[in-house]
């Protein structure tokens, strides 16, 4: 989260907050990027491979939070102006927006929405759980497993995709088992209440307590998150 380039006080600390679960949402459509590359990726500042995947994107991306209202909060004063933003940034190449629901909240993931959808062959949307915006428009932390299964849905439904794409597919798990799983790894103290309306989904939660992290995978996961196991001792 960042304005200008530089992260504020405020965001240095809803960072640590939503942080969290960085990892359990690289959100993209079907295709990943291919070919040569191009005139428009070079003046872009190259392509750059996320690890462990074939993901590649644009080095230059474009960070989404300052098309909500002023505090990112409500909607922009001028809507045409903030999808006119995104459809030039997408004419220029990037294929890479930085988003979270919260942002706003859900006003920037509907505007991206509202400009994009359905989008480009190889646009990557990153998005962020782990903070919600109460009607003060502070910064709360959302960090719950049903916090963070609902952040996952309401950035599914405001962005207009009905899948997750992630790290998770190498681990052959789903990206919720994945989250679960590292959870559990972080601390024996931690206990999980996934809750869910669904047998399947029940089934494929309870599952996360079999499936093992490699060393080399949760100190991935770490990294993504931000949030050292070490810190948490």
């Amino acid at each position: 989260m960042k304005r200008g380039g530089f992260a504020t006080g405020e965001e240095v600390i809803v960072g640590l907050q939503v942080s969290l679960l960085d990892f359990c949402n690289y959100l993209r459509t079907s295709n990943r990027m291919k070919g040569p590359t191009t005139k428009s990726e070079t003046a872009l500042g190259g392509r750059f491979t996320f690890l462990g995947t074939s993901l590649t994107v644009q080095r230059m991306g474009y960070g989404a939070m300052q098309l909500a209202g002023p505090g990112v909060w409500g909607p922009p004063k001028d809507p045409d102006g903030a999808v006119a933003v995104l459809r030039e940034a997408v004419a220029a190449g990037v294929n890479h927006i930085d988003t979270s629901d919260f942002y706003g909240p859900h006003v920037t993931n509907q505007i991206i929405r509202r400009a994009l959808h359905p989008y480009p062959t190889g646009m990557v949307i990153v998005t962020k759980l782990g903070a919600r915006r109460p009607a003060d428009k502070s910064w709360q932390p959302a960090i719950t497993p049903q916090d963070l299964t609902t952040g996952v849905y309401d950035n599914l439904r405001n962005l207009g995709l009905e899948v997750l794409d992630i790290v998770a597919d190498r681990l052959g798990s789903t990206p919720m088992q994945v989250a679960l799983a590292w959870l559990l790894h972080r601390s024996p103290n931690i206990l999980l209440i996934p809750g869910t309306s669904s047998v399947a989904h029940l089934r494929e939660n309870l599952a996360a307590g079999q499936l093992t992290l490699s060393p080399e995978t949760l100190a991935e996961l770490d990294g993504i998150a931000g949030t050292p196991a070490a810190m948490e001792h």
